[in-house]
């Protein structure tokens, strides 16, 4: 199961050389692997283990999370703004799910 489309803010508008707060949030279940069905069947795992994000094409954060996360987890990071460009936030899940995401950052 891929990831949702995920929800990022960042603000609208930055200065080269600010350090500018991202936040995103992604709707997933991260199933551990731990529990069972109502039949006593292991549900298999099912987390989103990496996430990335790149500010035109270098990367700049990224977590490798583990299945101690809950549903739905938040992320939120800091980036000093080289100048204009995009950032590009990957998600990357157990059942080979990949969501990609970009969003251009205006640059005063």
């Amino acid at each position: 199961m891929a990831a949702s489309k995920p929800r990022v803010r960042l603000p609208e508008q930055a200065q080269a050389g600010e350090i500018i707060e991202i936040k995103a949030l992604i709707t997933h279940v991260m199933e551990t692997g731990n529990r069972k069905d109502s039949e006593g069947k292991p549900i298999p795992r099912n987390i989103i283990h990496t996430f990335t994000a790149h500010y035109d094409d270098v990367l700049f954060f990224k977590a490798e999370l583990g299945s101690g996360i809950s549903a739905n987890p938040y992320l939120s990071f800091f980036l000093k703004v080289p100048g204009p460009g995009e950032l590009r936030v990957t998600w990357l899940d157990d059942d080979g799910g990949e969501t990609i995401e970009r969003y251009p950052l205006n640059v005063l």
